[in-house]
């Protein structure tokens, strides 16, 4: 099993779980997931909440970095987002790709679609490991 099928599998009762994330691919240098948003996901103006979003990034661009890395975890050091278009309720896509690495730090960037492939969100993270694989 890999480190992704892993951290899907490990996700369902976690917050993974609870955001309702679906993951849809994933390699050493992109990963995939989407996210059906409800209404559960929007803020009081209607709109896809900016911490749904924020988290659906930080948690393709831990994944991407995992695997890259070839861990058993990493932990985020450094999140920076820009919202750019307001997202609804419906299908979204993240995209999470490696962009620098060293040594024990991975720099990554990822942006958030909608279905009709608008871009809502990007941002860029670092991460550290936090575990070396056993």
């Amino acid at each position: 099993m890999s480190i992704l099928d892993k951290m899907v599998e490990d996700g369902d009762g976690r917050f993974w779980g609870f955001l309702g994330c679906r993951y849809i691919k994933g390699s050493k240098q992109e990963v995939q997931i989407a996210l059906t948003a409800g209404e559960q996901h929007t803020n009081s103006m209607g709109i896809i909440h900016g911490g749904v979003l924020t988290s659906l990034m930080d948690q393709a661009m831990g994944m991407v970095a995992t695997a890259a890395m070839e861990v058993d975890s990493c932990v985020t050091t450094n999140l920076n987002v820009h919202f750019l278009a307001p997202m609804r309720q419906g299908e979204l896509m993240v995209t999470s790709t490696v962009l620098h690495q060293a040594g024990r730090s991975i720099t990554t960037q990822s942006e958030v679609r909608d279905a009709s492939g608008t871009l809502g969100c990007m941002a860029t993270a670092t991460f550290r490991v936090a575990k070396a694989r056993a």
